[in-house]
């Protein structure tokens, strides 16, 4: 659990916090937050942000009425950023729209091609990458950063996220039981790859299962009734 204090605020004092819908993972804004604003935010469960224009705390909903409620933040690994899910009651922007990212700067040809890269994602590239980062441990990767911990550490964080995908799926939200899954199946792949397990292995135990499970089915079904 990262604290207030383990975070990195800049030369004023401030961090930045993206904004993001709970359920549909949209950006809804871009703001800051200082050590107090921060702590505000974690206190009320609404977001409270550091205003740089008017140089006060901005208690996001405070007069327009749309509030927005905090389901989690989460630090990134350098802990000089945040991102903040919340339930957003009403539009993020001041304009009245829903996000204040409504102006794309590429064309819709390119938006496409993004969603299909994106679409083109499997275990199996997924594994890849791992091995490869495994390998050449870039700088500022978080996938370096747990291969570099070892697996006390990536086992830690299996944990934690299995933790997280029984909360989400308990209280009965998809979007968040599908988001806390997506992290426990990385963190689960960086484990494999880590102790050298390959989808390949895991693939063929299943199947092991599956031949084991048939033949006591058979033998249950073709097995004579007791008198």
């Amino acid at each position: 659990m990262v604290k207030i204090d383990d975070l990195k605020f800049d030369e004023k004092g401030l961090i930045p916090a993206i904004v993001q819908d709970a359920a549909t993972r949209r950006v809804l804004t871009l703001a800051y937050m200082n050590r107090e604003s921060l702590r505000r935010t974690l206190e009320c469960g609404q977001t409270v942000f550091w205003s740089r224009s008017r140089q006060e705390y901005w208690h996001k909903g405070e007069t327009s009425g749309n509030f927005q409620h905090v389901v989690k933040i989460i630090a990134d690994c350098d802990r000089d950023a945040l991102t903040v899910l919340v339930r957003p009651e009403g539009p993020a922007c001041h304009l009245g729209t829903e996000s204040c990212f409504e102006y794309p700067l590429t064309d819709v040809e390119s938006e496409e091609k993004i969603l299909e890269d994106r679409q083109k994602i499997t275990l199996q590239s997924l594994y890849e990458l791992l091995e490869e980062r495994k390998m050449t441990r870039p700088e500022g990767s978080y996938t370096s950063y747990l291969f570099d911990e070892g697996l006390d550490k990536i086992l830690k964080k299996v944990g934690e996220e299995a933790t997280e995908v029984i909360i989400a799926a308990k209280s009965g939200d998809r979007g968040e039981t599908v988001y806390e899954t997506a992290d426990l199946a990385y963190h689960v792949m960086v484990l494999l790859a880590e102790m050298g397990i390959s989808l390949t292995d895991v693939e063929q135990e299943m199947a092991r299962r599956r031949v084991i499970d048939t033949k006591q089915k058979q033998t249950y079904e073709t097995a004579p009734v007791s008198e």
